[in-house]
């Protein structure tokens, strides 16, 4: 006659063999979502500033006059890059993103950035750097 076997204790074996998956799968997820939010809020942060800039008078009357403009690097002011990206103002200061534009041979590039840190550490630094530039032709 056989004797039953001892099953105790074999779910909590089963799940600790999954955990790690099961965890690393739910990170994962979270760290792309929160960096895909991120790459959208700075594309919003980009283009509200080429806008701001194509509607600014430094632009229209460079435009008018066929010259290069020279406007300024940053069209925005905080509390409207506040209203237009909220989230990356999140953790205070030290993480805001930056807007610069720069004044090249046909167009102007407006270049929003935020230093980002993902919750996982197995993606390394790759992407730490997120970065949207938007381009207005003159």
């Amino acid at each position: 006659m056989m004797r039953k076997l001892d099953q105790r204790g074999a779910a909590a074996f089963e799940f600790c063999l999954i955990a790690f998956v099961l965890f690393s799968m739910i990170f994962a997820i979270i760290d792309f979502a929160r960096y895909a939010l991120t790459m959208q809020s700075l594309r919003t942060l980009a283009n509200m500033s080429a806008r701001t800039t194509s509607i600014s008078d430094c632009y229209v009357t460079a435009a008018l006059n066929k010259t290069t403009p020279a406007c300024p690097s940053d069209p925005l002011t905080l509390a409207q890059k506040q209203d237009v990206a909220p989230y990356l103002y999140n953790n205070g200061a030290a993480a805001a993103p930056t807007v610069s534009s720069t004044v090249g041979a046909s167009a102007i590039t407006v270049t929003a950035s935020q230093d980002f840190s993902m919750i996982m550490p197995i993606w390394g630094t790759t992407l730490n750097a997120p970065s949207v530039t938007a381009q207005i032709p003159f």
